[in-house]
């Protein structure tokens, strides 16, 4: 009684106690449900169906509003929607094998672009052409490759966070940008994960993304010899030719140099990894040595890496932890003696300095 509202009602009125209750939650709920539209298949001239859309406009009881969109009306406002200003941030005729490192967080996640006119409307650009895909959108439906996965850090909580729900937001990752304040959610990016790192590096991976990679995919070790056949010591030789190919530098290698190579391979094999009948995968060291051979050929005047050449190499492209044993004895033995003959020239130079001002 004492709310204000009118208590008569019109003739043809809507009367209830519960009259606010409805005009507020009910009434637009109905209104909502009657905006639809109304697909139907006629059929026009000379027999050809056509689809006709009857759509609600206004909602009105005693005279609705209903508009009719033919066949010609569908494809006009199909042509408008698809011209409405856009960007594409993956296209689909893309390489879908991404690889990606731990160098930049916009590269792995993506960013929204500076401004520099503050988003002015006639000489800005639009935010929505500001926005670049991560490498973890690039690989939407394909494969990202990060080797070196350990030196991602904390941007491998975000790598977990993509690969639990299939999609990653894309915002501004500078503070100080106007991109900050843009951001794009529900960004796909749904792909096949392939991560790689040394072994001394295993405890520096996020325990959950490890926990991860395990229950729904695979650890594996690699392994570092492959078995002693003729096929595989071909495999040798043609790697030994990539080297000096892509080098580009030093002249290529006789047979039995190629051969020398080959059984200091498998020596390796069973030095290093203890195993017998086997071949290094070791193929840096290889490398190195196939180089160090050029340039003992290049230093000599020959045309072609000879089996000296190799043999060589193979002597003196060793660690330095192995030189200092060769020379020294042992490592504390050659620190000893630097130390030592460090400290003896100090004090010949005290003495010297000694002398100049007695």
């Amino acid at each position: 009684p004492y709310c204000g509202e009118r208590k008569s009602v019109e003739e043809g009125g809507f009367s209830s106690p519960f009259r606010d209750l409805y005009e507020k939650l009910v009434f637009p709920v109905e209104q909502k449900r009657f905006r639809r539209a109304v697909p139907q298949t006629i059929k026009g001239e000379g027999g050809k169906e056509e689809v006709i859309v009857y759509e609600a406009v206004d909602y009105n009881p005693e005279s609705p509003s209903v508009r009719v969109l033919r066949q010609n009306d569908l494809e006009v406002l199909g042509e408008v929607e698809r011209s409405r200003p856009r960007k594409v941030l993956v296209p689909l005729n893309r390489k879908t094998f991404v690889q990606a490192t731990g160098a930049s967080e916009t590269e792995l996640l993506g960013d929204v672009l500076h401004d520099p006119y503050g988003n002015h409307p006639e000489l800005g650009t639009p935010p929505y052409k500001r926005v670049v895909a991560g490498a973890i959108h690039e690989a939407h439906e394909g494969v990202l490759y990060i080797d070196e996965l350990p030196h991602l850090g904390r941007l491998q909580s975000f790598l977990l966070t993509a690969m639990q729900d299939k999609k990653f937001p894309i915002t501004g990752r500078n503070p100080q940008s106007s991109g900050s304040n843009v951001r794009v959610d529900g960004v796909p990016c749904d792909f096949i994960f392939i991560g790689a790192c040394n072994i001394q590096d295993l405890p520096s991976i996020l325990s959950p993304l490890r926990s991860r990679l395990q229950g729904n995919g695979y650890e594996v070790l690699l392994r570092s010899t492959m078995p002693d056949t003729p096929e595989n010591r071909a495999k040798i030789a043609q790697f030994v030719a990539q080297e000096i190919v892509s080098d580009g530098r030093i002249p290529h290698a006789t047979r039995e140099a190629v051969e020398e190579l080959v059984r200091e391979a498998v020596r390796r094999a069973e030095v290093i990894d203890g195993e017998k009948n086997a071949i290094t995968l070791r193929l840096r060291d290889l490398g190195g040595v196939v180089r160090v051979a050029g340039d003992l050929a290049v230093e000599e005047g020959s045309s072609l890496i000879e089996r000296r050449h190799m043999l060589h190499a193979i002597r003196i492209c060793v660690p330095v932890e192995e030189q200092v044993k060769r020379k020294f004895g042992s490592f504390e033995r050659a620190v000893e003696k630097e130390v030592s003959h460090y400290r003896a020239k100090q004090m010949l130079a005290n003495l010297d300095g000694l002398a100049r001002y007695g």
